[in-house]
């Protein structure tokens, strides 16, 4: 099973983005926020473009410092990002996002890459840089899910326990739903592109089983922490 994956030319990748013009302009027609969709498939075009050529380099390196310090950027922005929804209290719970998403993100991280795949050594990068993506990321919108969710119940005056339950709940959804569709409906990414690679489905199975509990983890972990950690500042909101 020795394939190799295709080179994508450029004139057949911009047919990629035919889709995405089709949805931009529906937006545009209904008067919706179509410069929003614009400007974010513009920036995930430049920010691709860029880590694309930064990462052939730091796959090239051999400092652990580097990788420690790309993973404290990774966390600093996903705490940011997380909160875009609370715009009025997003300062504020800025430290309780980035302390979740370090917590949670983080030990799965330690886990999967010191007990899991044994990496030697033990910062590699082209194991190390990706799957603390998918952590992050994943813990970041868990963060995003149960604050929004949170915020919501408070203000309708539903007590904080039974609000953190409901937040909790909404914020494990999507991956819930990933974890219930896996192999039935969808084959996700990682499992996908081992498989394009040649790799034997039953080899990028078991990597897809780790990748699906570590987000599973990572997602529960850093929400509950960020539930339980900013319960003073929501209670306060209550009291007023």
């Amino acid at each position: 099973m020795a394939t190799t994956i295709q080179t994508i030319p450029l004139i057949n990748l911009a047919v990629t983005f035919i889709p995405a013009l089709i949805v931009i302009a529906i937006l545009f027609k209904w008067s919706l926020n179509a410069s929003n969709a614009l400007y974010a498939v513009a920036r995930m075009l430049v920010q691709l473009l860029i880590i694309g050529y930064f990462l052939v380099y730091i796959f090239e390196s051999d400092h652990a410092g580097l990788i420690i310090s790309i993973l404290t950027i990774m966390v600093f922005a996903s705490s940011w990002i997380a909160l875009g929804t609370i715009k009025t209290k997003r300062r504020l719970l800025y430290k309780h996002a980035f302390m979740s998403i370090a917590l949670g993100g983080g030990l799965i991280l330690l886990l999967v890459t010191q007990a899991v795949l044994t990496l030697d050594p033990w910062y590699q990068p082209q194991f190390m840089i990706p799957l603390a993506g998918m952590i992050f990321a994943n813990s970041m919108n868990s963060v995003s899910l149960a604050v929004e969710r949170l915020n919501a119940e408070i203000e309708r005056d539903v007590p904080y326990e039974q609000a953190r339950n409901i937040a909790l709940q909404a914020s494990l959804i999507p991956i819930i739903n990933s974890l219930f569709a896996v192999g039935l409906v969808s084959l996700p990414g990682m499992m996908t592109g081992q498989i394009l690679s040649g790799i034997s489905p039953l080899i990028a199975i078991r990597y897809q089983i780790m990748v699906m509990c570590m987000i599973f983890g990572s997602s529960g972990i850093s929400a509950a922490c960020f539930l339980i950690w900013v319960r003073p500042v929501f209670e306060k909101k209550t009291d007023k």
